[in-house]
């Protein structure tokens, strides 16, 4: 016997969800399309053709358009680089730090062991002094 399962079918919030993020997701792109147009505007200056000789000469607006993207992204990989490079001697400042307080409480921990050996010898010595003290009493008192 089969049973026939109804096929899934998508409600209209979930369609409505799907559409909204797919346009916000456009709205992005385009957004970033013209920042890059808008950033880019500017730079737009005749380059020096430089190519391989093995490689056919780019055409002069297609290698200008390459320098622009490649000014574009050295400038924001710059930034990006600039803070890596300030997080990462911040960083090792901290792991320095984090060293040198690791030793000093490694110190502390070693004078708080021999103070407390100390005291627990001189506590033995005074028991031991009172021990004696004690049975020198009780034989002077017997006598």
């Amino acid at each position: 016997m089969n049973a026939m399962r109804p096929e899934k079918t998508e409600t209209t919030a979930e369609t409505e969800t799907v559409d909204t993020n797919l346009a916000a997701v456009t709205e992005v792109e385009a957004g970033i399309r013209d920042f890059v147009r808008n950033d880019i505007a500017y730079l737009r200056r005749p380059a020096a053709t430089t190519t391989a000789t093995d490689a056919p000469p780019l055409d002069p607006s297609a290698e200008a358009t390459v320098t622009n993207v490649n000014s574009l992204i050295q400038r924001v990989a710059g930034t990006s680089l600039a803070e890596i490079e300030n997080l990462i001697s911040e960083l090792e400042s901290l792991r320095d730090l984090l060293h040198a307080e690791g030793q000093r409480v490694q110190r502390e921990i070693s004078g708080y062991a021999q103070l407390s050996q100390a005291a627990m010898k001189s506590t033995r010595m005074i028991a031991d002094n009172v021990a004696q003290w004690k049975r020198a009493a009780d034989g002077l008192r017997n006598s």
